[in-house]
């Protein structure tokens, strides 16, 4: 029997992290170019772009572009907006779609294939064909308040919320997922007199951990960066989120330094939910197991 080489093992261990290192250094890139352009005056910005010294933090560098971006539009509420309807949205959305998936896997009721059918048809129907019709009904439905009932959702949190809460693509990976949890865990749990949504709650969301990240990265992405909708529904400033936000940087005089110090401040809450969902990814990864 062959034995390899230590020598071949520690070369391929380098070339391996040489090609990833290289990779990473691909994608982040246009993050870095979009911090340094943010801190330099547009003639400067426009000239680096043709050289390496676009990616440094050489020249007249300066935060004014953050400043001034704070006084051309509101960004922070701009931030908070997003952050608030988004992550509403995705705690929502994880709620009701992994509750929608477990009765889809685990639970026997009449209709269910065709129901599940239905959903993951939705997955084809792009959002264009069902906005204007989804803003006329929009338009046109009651709230009950604190200050009475009133009608139409228009620019409100709300209709930019609870249209989004479920979705086909959120129900089939929860759906795909439970379906390979052992079912000797379920059947145990209605053994020992568990009700159906205690073993939802106790069984089977603490073993859902990567299902649970990996739905969550994709719903954020997908609210923080929608623009059509919120365009359509929000005509007040109050409500308005960072990518609609984002037209206040094109009118009248267009300064690409207040653009990219833009970019970089709607981009942190992305990277921060990235990167504390890539913890609880690999955490969840690290215990979740069957014990006997």
């Amino acid at each position: 029997m062959a034995v390899a080489n230590p020598d071949d093992r520690g070369l391929r261990l380098f070339v391996r992290y040489l090609v990833l290192t290289l990779i990473a250094l691909i994608f982040i890139f246009p993050l870095v170019f979009m911090v340094m352009s943010s801190l330099k005056p547009d003639l400067q910005l426009l000239t680096d772009t043709n050289s390496l010294r676009a990616f440094l933090p050489v020249g007249d560098i300066s935060l004014e572009n953050y400043f001034a971006a704070f006084e051309r539009a509101p960004v922070g509420l701009f931030v908070f907006n997003s952050v608030f309807v988004t992550g509403l949205t995705v705690i929502l959305s994880l709620a009701v779609c992994s509750l929608a998936a477990f009765s889809f896997v685990f639970l026997n009721w009449k209709g269910r294939d065709l129901m599940l059918t239905v959903i993951l048809a939705t997955l084809i129907v792009p959002f264009e064909t069902i906005a204007i019709p989804l803003l006329l009904i929009a338009s046109k439905l009651p709230w009950l308040d604190f200050d009475g009932l009133t009608l139409g959702w228009l620019n409100t949190y709300r209709v930019q919320i609870i249209p989004f809460i479920a979705d086909g693509l959120t129900v089939f990976l929860f759906v795909q997922y439970f379906k390979d949890l052992p079912r000797e865990l379920v059947e145990a749990a209605r053994v020992e007199g568990a009700t159906w949504f205690q073993i939802f709650r106790r069984v089977v969301m603490p073993l859902s951990g990567p299902v649970i990240a990996t739905a969550a990265i994709l719903k954020f992405l997908a609210m923080y960066n929608q623009y059509l909708w919120p365009l359509m529904v929000v005509q007040e400033e109050t409500y308005r989120p960072v990518m609609v936000g984002l037209q206040y940087f094109f009118q009248l005089n267009r300064a690409w330094g207040e653009i990219m110090a833009y970019l970089s401040l709607i981009t942190l809450p992305v990277l921060a939910f990235y990167l504390y969902l890539q913890k609880a990814f690999i955490a969840s990864i690290a215990s979740t197991g069957v014990k006997g």
